[in-house]
């Protein structure tokens, strides 16, 4: 999570990508980067054939056409024109995270909620002009909140109420990660690494010959630069990572945080010891939602929904009473810990 709001949260929580030299099976590996959605992208892969193959036209056109449905920082996008109402047909990249979505709704009580956007902009971390929050405020909003409230109808986007709006950005980034992967999928490509944002996906082998060494950053309120001080490496390979976190997005108001994690079952922010998750799973759709969900429900609430999910692995990075930095993972996190 995601997409930049803040210079401060240029990346949500980043994961650190050492690219080595050595192995060269096949062609060359070739090293892209760019921006999208409000972030960079670095993408590395093994031609196919003996021969360089430059891919970032066909990677920089594919990922324009992605927010052209999904980035609410586009206002002629799909999903900015949902939110204004001005359309309801959908497309097949709006319908994937739209289905997601609603399972993640239901998988994690409510924890995981795209009609969270008018709490989002209200609290200043989108498009939308902040305001004071007060009590009276927040539950003048949340009449608009609530996945029950909006649905697919045929292709049609159906709102219960036209002030709700939509806010896919803790899932978009991760869901871009495995389009781009599919593409490369479909082009033989076997060794590869796809990151946007901090979420990433794996396949295969790094240049080095081995899997794909993923740097997990220190959540230290001030560690603002990706990989200055890391907690963990994990090697990957043929799995997704995506971390979430509260130390790099925030602001102060009377010397009190505001973080960006908003509850969507409560309206307001949520400031806890648990300060950031990292998942591994499959698909990166499903880590990146995943994440954003565990912030949510906090330290306890978060090891219960991880433990009932299979083929998920977990990081969860918190503090005691005393302030110390701690770690809770799944067995299968610590065997891919260096």
């Amino acid at each position: 999570m995601k997409y930049a709001r803040y210079l401060m949260a240029v990346v949500l929580v980043g994961a650190v990508i050492y690219v080595l030299t050595g192995n060269n099976e096949a062609g060359p590996y070739i090293s892209i980067a760019g921006f999208t959605q409000g972030t960079t992208y670095h993408m590395t892969y093994q031609s196919p054939g003996a021969d360089s193959v430059d891919l970032q036209d066909e990677i920089n056109a594919l990922l324009a056409e992605f927010d052209q449905s999904l980035s609410t920082y586009i206002d002629t996008s799909l999903i900015s024109r949902i939110n204004r109402n001005q359309a309801d047909l959908t497309d097949p990249y709006f319908e994937t995270v739209f289905n997601e979505a609603a399972r993640m709704y239901e998988i994690t009580g409510g924890a995981f909620d795209i009609t969270v956007g008018p709490l989002i902009d209200a609290w200043g971390f989108g498009r939308g002009g902040k305001m004071e929050m007060t009590g009276e405020v927040i539950d003048s909003l949340m009449q608009y909140v609530g996945m029950p409230k909006v649905r697919i109808e045929g292709s049609r986007v159906i709102k219960d109420l036209p002030e709700i709006r939509l806010d896919v950005n803790a899932i978009a980034q991760g869901y871009a990660v495995d389009v781009m992967a599919a593409f490369l999928d479909d082009l033989k490509i076997r060794n590869y690494m796809v990151e946007i944002g901090g979420e990433l996906t794996t396949k295969g082998l790094s240049p080095r010959g081995d899997h794909w060494r993923v740097g997990i950053d220190k959540p230290s309120f001030g560690n603002l630069v990706p990989g200055q001080d890391l907690q963990e490496v994990v090697a990957l390979s043929g799995q997704s990572l995506a971390s979430s976190g509260n130390y790099r997005k925030f602001y102060e108001v009377d010397g009190q945080k505001i973080v960006h994690t908003v509850d969507p079952t409560t309206g307001y922010t949520k400031m806890s010891n648990l300060l950031s998750v990292t998942i591994i799973t499959e698909d990166c759709i499903t880590a990146d939602a995943l994440a954003t969900s565990c912030m949510v429900l906090g330290l306890e609430e978060a090891k219960k929904l991880i433990e009932s999910q299979e083929g998920v692995e977990a990081l969860l990075i918190f503090t005691d009473d005393d302030g110390l930095y701690l770690e809770w993972a799944t067995d299968g996190m610590k065997s891919l810990m260096q």
